[in-house]
Formats: C-alpha cells, structure tokens, sequence
C-alpha cells in the first residue's frame, strides 16, 4: 500500500488537499506530514535505484576484467550489495512512514458537499407528505410488542441493552423487506453473496474503519478478527491485491448480519430497534472505472428510492456536510424517513462514493487502455436493512393498532395485507 491519497496529486495539488481536510474538520497539518514523508520516499527509492544501477554496472565489470583484477572488484562488489541491500530497508522503512502519515488524511472531498457538521447537510429532494394522524400514533415499540412483531426484554435479558429477538411476524417482515430488496439489485445486476462477518485487521483497516470510529468496531483479540458493521468491509476486500477487469463495472449485493458497538451513542435512541448493536442488512457494493462513479453513485440511489417508494414511505434525500463524511467517503447521500411518533426524519440508507481511497489501500487496480493499471474506485448502498421496520409500522399503523402491508411486501407475505395486534 502507498498511500490514500494520489502522491502525485499530493505534490502537486496539496493545497486542494488542505482545503479537503479543513472541509472536513480535520487537522490541516497532517498533508504536511504526509508531503515530508513523500520526499523522504522519493528521496530514498532514488537512492535505492541509483545504487542498483551502479551495482549492476559494476556486475558487467567483473565479467569483463582479467583474472588477475576479479577478486578485488568481487569484493567492492559485495561491498555494493550491502549498501544496495541497506537502501532497499531504508525504501521500506520510507514507504511505511509514508504510509501511516498519509493514512491519517481523509478522502478528498467531492467539490459539491456541503462545508459543515452533521448539520450543515443540504436536503436534495423529498418524496411524500410528513405522516400525520387523526388519532394518537404508537411508536414502533408499542406496535411490535403488540403485534408479537419483536421481544426487546428478552433480548436484554439474554445479551444486554441494544439487543432484541424478532418474533413471528416482525421476523417474516424483515425478511419480506430483504428478499424484495435482493430481487430490486438483481434485476439491476448485481450478484448476490453472503459474506464473512469476521475479517482480518488489514480489510478492515483499509476500508477506512479502523480510524477515529475504532472503537465503534467489535474486535476478538483472541484471534485477531473483526466483526463487521457491514458487508462493505468484506465486499470490498473480495477483490483486494486483484487486477479486476471492468470492461462493465462489478456489482455485488451482499446479505450479512453486522455488528456496531454503539459507543459513541449511550443515551441515544435506547428504546426500540433504530440503534442496535446486531441486525442484517443488504448491501450494495460497485467497483468501476473513476470516471464513472458518480453516474454508478446516482445509480445506487436510484435503487434505494424505489425501494422506499415500493415501501410507500415518506422520506427526504440529503447530501452529508463534509464533517460528517467517514474517511473513506468523498460524498455520502443519506435518505432519512419519517417516523411519525418522533416527529423527525431518521437515516433509512446511505450510500458513499468512495472513489480510490479504499482501492489504493486495498490494492484494487484495473488495466486502462494504455495497458497499465490504476485503483478502481468503489462505492456502497444500503438496499435493505432491518431498521426499515421502524419506519414501516409507524407510518402504516391504523387506529385500531394493526398495520397495514404495503402492497409491494405482500407477495413476500403469502399475501397478508393487514398485521393484526396478536
């Protein structure tokens, strides 16, 4: 791995860097960081490559003396050896300070996000009216106990907070929503996988979750695994240290069961199932030319808004400020539904254009029509996920505490139209 960022586009470019990093609320001082460690790279791959050819020279010397001058030149020449072997560590030792410094820099930011936090999002589009009631909604927690839909004391009971079984119904639902979202991708090409949950610390690291949100991430030391938050981690090292052919881009939809700590989160959102620290989720993951990613981002969201159509939900799209960004993404577009008993809209899906960040730490690469190979750039859509539960019975709930199905759902529920308190 060299690198995060493009070193040229370091070099050349590092203001535009500097601005990316401010954008995002990071330190600035870090491109600087990464740019003395480039020279000192450069510095010592040109000491490297100046001893070799002098080595090499001096090879043809020995071949070419008389017997009498051999042993001497032999000896300067495992002289050169030794300081071209020294050369090499020290090209190593370069490339690995290069590479922790520029891991600290964040993808470079898409010219189009907004600056700011978490608040500074710009709202792109919204679909459908804010829900409202002529009677007294129930939240998603009164309607599932109700329904016999989830057990979320139970699940406390047996594993702790954030944890919950599905029953009965609430099981068939969000399986419902899974195998609808599973048709939805493959009727737009992807190719379905079930993935580890488990990865090693290198996939993890170089899909970017190993920074400031490390903590975030559930970690079995006795092994030396990680248990992923999502199937992007996995689907993103399924081509790692590969030279992919994208003469059509590679789509893959990845069904998982992921894992979140939640440890930035104590007392958010502790009642019900929004932020939980297991569910399933569907995943959409691209691999594509650069210059095609964001026509393949636009493409992913799509997807997701036909689905929550399909799902006959109220929602707004929005574009994440730049301080909200995960390193690896340079745009994220959430899309939040409305939960009537909240009053608010809540992040259904997101999708984020990660363009080569991940690829040059992965080692993703594919062959341009020059012949010679460059990272591919990668990109991720939720397609499906157990939280859209959540937003399904609070905005379909009747008066009399039943939810209604919507219809694109029934054919994946035997053709129930309407979940009746049990």
């Amino acid at each position: 791995m060299v690198g995060v960022i493009d070193p040229q586009l370091l070099r050349e470019q590092p203001d535009l860097v500097k601005a990316s990093q401010e954008r995002r609320g990071d330190p600035v001082g870090y491109v600087d960081e990464a740019l003395g460690a480039e020279g000192a790279r450069r510095a010592a791959i040109t000491e490297f490559e100046r001893l070799r050819a002098e080595q090499n020279a001096h090879g043809k010397l020995v071949g070419a003396a008389a017997k009498e001058d051999r042993p001497a030149l032999i000896e300067q020449g495992r002289a050169l050896a030794a300081g071209v072997k020294d050369a090499q560590a020290r090209v190593t030792e370069a490339e690995a300070a290069f590479d922790a410094a520029v891991s600290k820099l964040g993808n470079l930011v898409h010219p189009d996000v907004p600056a700011g936090e978490e608040a500074n999002f710009v709202t792109l589009s919204t679909h459908g009216e804010e829900r409202s009631f002529d009677f007294e909604p129930r939240d998603h927690v009164e309607l599932g106990e109700s329904l016999k839909a989830f057990d979320i004391v139970r699940g406390a009971k047996v594993a702790g907070s954030r944890f919950y079984y599905l029953t009965g119904i609430g099981m068939r639902l969000e399986l419902a929503i899974m195998l609808m979202g599973l048709d939805q991708v493959l009727a737009d090409g992807f190719t379905p996988l079930t993935t580890p949950t488990l990865v090693r610390p290198e996939i993890m690291r170089g899909t970017g979750f190993l920074g400031e949100h490390a903590d975030e991430v559930y970690h079995l030391p006795a092994d030396d695994l990680y248990l992923t938050g999502t199937s992007e981690v996995a689907l993103a090292g399924f081509h790692a240290d590969e030279i992919v052919d994208l003469a059509q881009p590679l789509r893959y939809a990845g069904w998982s069961t992921c894992y979140r700590r939640e440890a930035g989160s104590a007392g958010r959102d502790t009642r019900g199932i929004l932020r939980v620290h297991q569910f399933n989720k569907l995943e959409m993951f691209s691999y594509v030319k650069p210059d095609d990613a964001e026509a393949e981002h636009e493409r992913m969201r799509a997807l997701q808004e036909r689905m929550l159509q399909a799902c006959e939900l109220d929602y707004r799209v929005i574009d994440v400020a730049a301080g909200d960004l995960g390193s690896s993404a340079a745009r994220k577009f959430d899309i939040e539904a409305w939960i009537p008993s909240q009053q608010q809209y809540r992040e259904l899906t997101s999708t984020s254009n990660c363009t080569t960040y991940q690829s040059r730490r992965l080692g993703t690469r594919f062959r341009t029509e020059s012949g010679k190979t460059a990272p591919v750039a990668t990109l991720n859509g939720t397609a499906a996920t157990t939280r859209w539960l959540v937003a399904i019975l609070e905005t379909h709930q009747q008066p009399d505490g039943s939810v209604r199905v919507p219809a694109a759902l029934q054919p994946y529920l035997g053709g129930i139209s309407t979940i009746e308190p049990a």
